[in-house]
């Protein structure tokens, strides 16, 4: 059996083809990544209100949306969880310190 996320990646990939009128998702990625960032950003802010007000459904509903969003606008540039999950386990056993600073980031 498949995870949740692997199957959504799947659907988000066979979306990328698909009629924009047909499918939010396809809608999405046909706008462009720049689109599909600005509303990564807008359900981001959308978590984060909910996440100050203390409400775990609704935050919950929301961190579902940002992954959502997240995925999309990975694949609107052909990245995938894969990738993500791959940089994840170079910087494991890394200190969270010791990374940033490896990256030259405040």
């Amino acid at each position: 059996m498949t995870r949740p996320l692997d199957r959504l990646a799947a659907t988000i990939a066979t979306r990328k083809a698909a009629d924009p009128d047909s499918s939010w998702t396809a809608k999405l990625l046909a706008n462009g990544p720049e689109k599909c960032a600005e509303k990564f950003g807008e359900e981001a802010v959308e978590a984060i209100i909910e996440a100050t007000k203390g409400d775990r459904e609704r935050l919950t509903s929301e961190a579902a949306d940002v992954i959502y969003h997240l995925m999309v606008m990975l694949a609107s540039r052909d990245l995938t969880l894969a990738d993500v999950e791959a940089e994840l386990e170079r910087r494991e056993g890394r200190s969270g310190l010791e990374e940033k600073a490896s990256r030259g980031t405040k």
